[in-house]
Formats: structure tokens, sequence, C-alpha cells
């Protein structure tokens, strides 16, 4: 059930063509954009890793176009985690899977960031439970993660540019793998 590295480029290469509805950017190069500014954020691999499979759980469940036009929340950050749970660690989990979590906090938090969402991400809000209330937002910044979830939800907000031109899906193999290394050397340490 689990993906390895060369099943994730393969997803990408084969799914990530699909548009993303709402959004003037495909899967792939909304992923590629996340990971890219993550990067020039000096964020370290596990959340490089993280930016670029983000919303790989969209490729996953095969849906066509955006659920969220047909009221459906298609629960794709948590849809991926089961297939990468082998590969990663809870640095690059923990983000893909609050990345959502991250939007509605923001949207409680800070005052003009629901106004900045694009018209996807105010559907999609509301479909996964809207605007946090305060108390949640409180609990969500205590998580483990949870700053990292929303430096990840800036980035996936910024990568929807149809001009941009991040590096290709090449380039983020070496974070994939280290990211990996990371989690595989940190299983294997002695308790």
């Amino acid at each position: 059930m689990g993906l390895n590295i060369a099943d994730i480029v393969h997803l990408f290469e084969t799914r990530g063509h699909a548009r993303y509805d709402g959004e003037p950017v495909t899967q792939l190069e909304h992923a590629l954009q996340t990971a890219h500014f993550a990067e020039q954020s000096g964020a370290g691999s596990d959340l490089i890793t993280a930016a670029l499979l983000h919303d790989l759980g969209h490729l996953l469940h095969g849906m066509q176009g955006s659920p969220t036009i047909e009221g459906v929340d298609d629960l794709h950050q948590y849809l991926c985690i089961p297939f990468l749970r082998g590969l990663f660690g809870e640095a690059t989990l923990a983000p893909i899977r609050m990345h959502v979590e991250a939007k509605r906090y923001l949207c409680a938090r800070e005052s003009g960031y629901l106004a900045s969402l694009s018209a996807d991400s105010v559907r999609s809000l509301s479909l996964q439970g809207g605007v946090f209330t305060q108390d949640q937002a409180r609990e969500f910044a205590a998580r483990p993660f949870a700053q990292e979830a929303i430096a990840l939800r800036r980035w996936d907000d910024q990568a929807k540019d149809g001009q941009a031109t991040p590096p290709e899906l090449s380039h983020f193999v070496h974070h994939m793998e280290h990211a990996a290394a990371l989690h595989t050397r940190f299983q294997s340490a002695p308790a």
C-alpha cells in the first residue's frame, strides 16, 4: 500500500498535469511552486517534501475536476498519509495532515487572510469546517508541527501562478530522498 519515491514521481508524471480546478495551474505546477517557496525560505528537506506532497491526495483519489464545486471535501490531507507513512516521518507527514487546519487557523487569527483566499480555497474552507473558533485556534497553535503547517499553508496560497517557472520535479527528488533517509535513520536508531 505504501509508495516509494519512484511511485510518487510516476504519480506526478501521469496525473500531475490535471488542472487544479479554480486555479491557473496544474496539480504538478502547484506542487513544484509550493516546494520551491519552501526551499527559497530555507526549509529543510522534511518540510520541502511536505510542501511538494501536500496535495498528493488529490492525485490519489482520482476524482475529476474540483470536488469543492460538487460540494465534496475530498479529505486529501488525510488520504495520502497511509501511502507515505512508511517512507517519511512526522516532520513531513504532520504538516501535510495539518495544512487544511492551518488555513482555518489563519482565517481566525489574521485579519484579511480570508479575503486573500482564492475562490476554490474559500469554497473548500466551508466544506472543511470553516474558520476556527478562538479556542480551536489556540489548541491548533499548541500542537507539534503547527508552525510548519502554517508555513506550508502560506506557500500553498502563493503557489498558484500560471506564469511561474519553478525547478522541475527531478530537482526535488533529492529532498524526498533525504527526508526518507532521515526517517529511516530515526527508525533504526537504538532507543
